[in-house]
């Protein structure tokens, strides 16, 4: 389908947890994911000014965009789109149409339209991933220890893996798991992970 909307808009969010601590004067900030983005667009489609176009029901124009929202019997989910725009290139799904019918004939068949439609980013798993790694390849991130956090429960959220919590207990000099504190800062060191006394590699 072809379309030249006059603009559009292209949203982009990261989730952040925000916990307080006390005794500091701000809360503190951490990064948890990003979201797709979301593109917003309004489509206006025209049966009566048109000159080369009958006077018709402006629904065959705008039935097609609004059935793509119609889960395909076979995936059982609706279709995944391709949208293009200049330099945007957006592999995404339909999520919401608004339909607006701004003009009638006198029989009451709708000539003129506006759909209001909001398309949300498909990612692809394994590229997503391999995206992630390109800007966090070795894990060297400083983590800031929020209430209720354990060197296995970091573990888990930054390798996937409870039970690699020695790599950041040695890279941080922490003798007792236990003993780690709220609003500590730990640096989290790529694995393998090798210990600068031993030389031994700890996954």
């Amino acid at each position: 389908m072809d379309y030249n909307p006059e603009e559009y808009t292209v949203n982009k969010e990261n989730t952040f947890a925000v916990q307080g601590v006390p005794g500091l004067g701000a809360p503190i900030v951490q990064f948890v994911n990003g979201a797709q983005r979301t593109l917003e667009v309004e489509l206006f489609f025209d049966t009566y000014d048109t000159p080369d176009l009958p006077k018709a029901d402006v629904r065959g124009q705008t039935d097609p965009v609004v059935g793509l929202m119609t889960i395909d019997g076979e995936q059982h989910a609706p279709p995944i789109l391709q949208v293009t725009m200049a330099s945007l290139n957006l592999r995404c799904v339909l999520s919401r149409v608004s339909e607006k019918f701004l003009m009638f004939m006198p029989d009451g068949v709708p000539v003129r339209a506006r759909l209001a439609c909001t398309f949300i980013e498909i990612v692809d798993p394994e590229l997503g991933a391999q995206a992630a790694n390109l800007q966090t390849a070795d894990f060297s991130k400083a983590h800031v220890v929020m209430r209720g956090e354990t060197l296995s429960s970091i573990a888990g959220a930054r390798y996937d893996d409870p039970q690699r919590w020695r790599p950041i207990a040695l890279a941080n000099g922490v003798a007792n798991p236990q003993a780690i504190a709220v609003g500590q800062t730990l640096r989290i060191p790529p694995l393998p992970y090798h210990d600068s006394d031993t030389g031994e590699e700890v996954a």
